[in-house]
């Protein structure tokens, strides 16, 4: 094999999972169709769980130095934001930060790593066969007739929409073609609104502003006109002056634009993420639209979900049937998720109905508990895996791992998310138990951390853990509480069970 596992596709999905393989010493190449990183800003929002995911690797702050902490969300466009700021987390809030950063931070992780990256490459056939996966690849430019064929035990699919992998593997994408459009447009402006932002709907249409950088402004247009234009129809600057002028009365004295682009609403998702040795990540895996800026999030988390997995089996310390749970707890996430963006789609209408629903909706999210409900699904946080069998139930088993504050047997104050850094499992023993102490102390497992620390302050949920075995993407496989007999049988019994 040339590789343990290819990726194709080299945006940030398929970037991170590539550096979340490479930390687990795992051969590891992208092929990616483009000779540059892209240059538009495309998605402009890194949520809490994205940020929580990034801290546990120790990158947060390179992103945070770069991007700007919003403490709201929108839901659809309506008037009544999303409070992030009441969420449980250290990262409470969403970063604004435009995608070509977010790739090149992830880019310089990756090759930091030792991800080799194989640029100006398109991929036109993907065959498994016997014990791996081979992968040819032509010169994209078409300069030359340069030829490439790779293999690899493994081949992941991150390169987008329209993803040769899935269709060479022969993996079903069904759904929902394209109803309704949008259109965005990065642009400069004369005459910006107050503060740079503005967001408003009515029956004439909805329009929202933001600025990307000191001089472009992502301007996001949904009205009457443009609805039902398709995709493919090129965005012209002057269909964006006069329905600006429409929904503002002045089109801001909108100019050279950096990128105009049409979306529309087609949802699909992969009927498996799975088929043998290939594997779909991100876009590949799923399409929807662009609702709450949540697409890159998705994919990035779930490129976290993989990495481990796909380590572990190459690595020999899981067996391979683990990867059927990437399938397994990913698609059903995802399932909701593209409900979400549905039920935001059918809001953007000027009907009288729709207008009645939209102010339904603003009123329901006034009260906290609901508002704090749907931050908690835009932003991840409340996202909880099956717990595996033969494991003792707790409250914590599956939940995502929140951030606090530990105190280590040196007295070195440290975070939890510190101990992830290496992206191994983490056996966090709390409880000061000299027999499980004595039994795992000396564990000498590549793939697992043993830590014993305490905690002044727990977050909520923890009272009584005496020990909690935390995934390498920051989910708790399982927890055992205080009462628990017999625990460092449990313990043994419980890191089998999982891996």
């Amino acid at each position: 094999m040339d590789y343990e596992v290819i990726v194709v596709g080299g945006g940030p999905v398929g970037m991170w999972l590539a550096a979340e393989l490479a930390l687990a010493r795992v051969s590891v190449c992208v092929i990616e169709r483009l000779e540059e990183p892209i240059g538009q800003s495309r998605a402009l929002t890194l949520h809490p769980r994205t940020l929580e995911m990034f801290d546990m690797r120790g990158l947060k702050e390179r992103f945070m130095k770069r991007g700007r902490p919003i403490r709201t969300g929108h839901f659809s466009m309506l008037n009544t934001r999303l409070d992030f700021s009441v969420l449980d987390s250290s990262s409470n809030y969403t970063l604004f930060i435009p995608q070509v950063i977010t790739e090149q931070v992830i880019e310089e992780h990756a090759l930091k790593l030792g991800v080799v990256v194989h640029r100006g490459m398109e991929v036109v056939s993907v065959r498994e066969q016997g014990q791996g996966v081979e992968v040819v690849s032509v010169c994209a430019s078409g300069a030359q007739a340069n030829v490439s064929v790779m293999t690899a035990a493994y081949v992941v699919g991150a390169d987008g929409a329209g993803s040769i992998v899935r269709k060479q593997a022969g993996i079903a994408f069904p759904g929902t073609d394209t109803t309704l459009t949008a259109v965005l447009a990065d642009v400069e402006l004369a005459n910006p609104p107050e503060n740079g932002v503005h967001s408003e709907y009515s029956e004439r249409g909805g329009v929202m502003i933001a600025p990307v950088s000191p001089d472009i402004y992502r301007v996001i247009l949904t009205t009457p006109r443009l609805i039902n234009v398709p995709k493919d129809v090129p965005v012209t600057l002057e269909e964006v002056r006069t329905e600006l002028r429409d929904l503002l009365g002045t089109d801001l004295g909108v100019t050279n634009p950096r990128w105009l682009s049409r979306f529309g609403n087609a949802t699909r998702q992969a009927q498996t993420y799975r088929k043998g040795r290939i594997l779909l990540a991100g876009d590949a895996a799923h399409i929807h639209f662009p609702a709450g800026g949540q697409g890159m999030n998705v994919g990035l988390q779930e490129a976290a979900n993989l990495g481990w997995k796909l380590a572990g089996v190459i690595r020999g310390w899981a067996p391979d049937t683990l990867l059927n749970s990437y399938h397994d707890e990913r698609y059903p996430v995802n399932t909701q998720f593209l409900r979400n963006t549905e039920v935001q789609t059918r809001l953007l209408d000027f009907t009288p109905a729709v207008l009645a629903h939209r102010q339904l909706h603003e009123e329901w999210f006034r009260h906290p508990e609901i508002n704090r409900s749907m931050a908690e699904q835009i932003s991840a946080l409340d996202v909880c895996y099956p717990a595996a069998g033969n494991i003792p139930q707790h409250p914590l088993n599956g939940k995502r791992f929140a951030d606090f504050e530990l105190q280590l047997p040196d007295g070195v104050t440290s975070y939890a998310y510190d101990l992830l850094h290496e992206g191994r499992f983490v056996l966090l023993h709390l409880a000061q138990d000299s027999k499980v102490s004595n039994e795992f102390r000396h564990i000498f497992l590549s793939h697992i951390s043993y830590v014993e620390a305490i905690a002044e302050e727990l977050p909520v949920g923890w009272r009584g853990v005496h020990t909690v075995f935390i995934r390498p993407d920051g989910y708790i496989a399982w927890a055992i509480s205080v009462e628990q007999t017999d625990i460092a049988s449990v313990i043994k019994d419980g890191i089998v069970t999982l891996i």
